[in-house]
């Protein structure tokens, strides 16, 4: 199962990057590194990851959403991670990535969150 990355937009100014399949070592996470810097690139301030459809995540897959986090955040710009479950969420949460970036269950909530913030 390879991963797919669809690109949505929560109005007027949140894009939200929809992840299916297995986020791994290799191409794929690179590929997602790629569009977030083509979004950077396009001045994008707000992001959410939805990993909703994501059902694995490894060691690399980790280390791509804290770099686009530090690149994000190098940007002035906000990431926010939205409907991790299962053993994604269970994965993120042991790697203490929700102490870094907000976690929220649904992209609306998470995009919710860059107002209240």
């Amino acid at each position: 199962m390879i991963l797919t990355i669809e690109d949505k937009r929560i109005e007027p100014d949140v894009a939200v990057l929809v992840l299916s399949g297995k986020l791994l070592m290799g191409n794929d996470s690179k590929r997602l590194e790629w569009r977030i810097e083509e979004l950077l690139k396009n001045n994008e301030k707000k992001l959410v990851l939805d990993l909703a459809g994501l059902v694995q995540i490894d060691s690399t897959g980790i280390g791509i959403i804290l770099h686009c986090f530090g690149k994000l955040n190098e940007a002035q710009a906000q990431l926010r991670v939205a409907g991790a479950n299962g053993l994604v969420d269970k994965t993120l949460r042991l790697s203490r990535v929700d102490t870094v970036v907000g976690f929220f269950p649904t992209a609306e909530a998470a995009a919710r969150s860059f107002d209240a913030a």
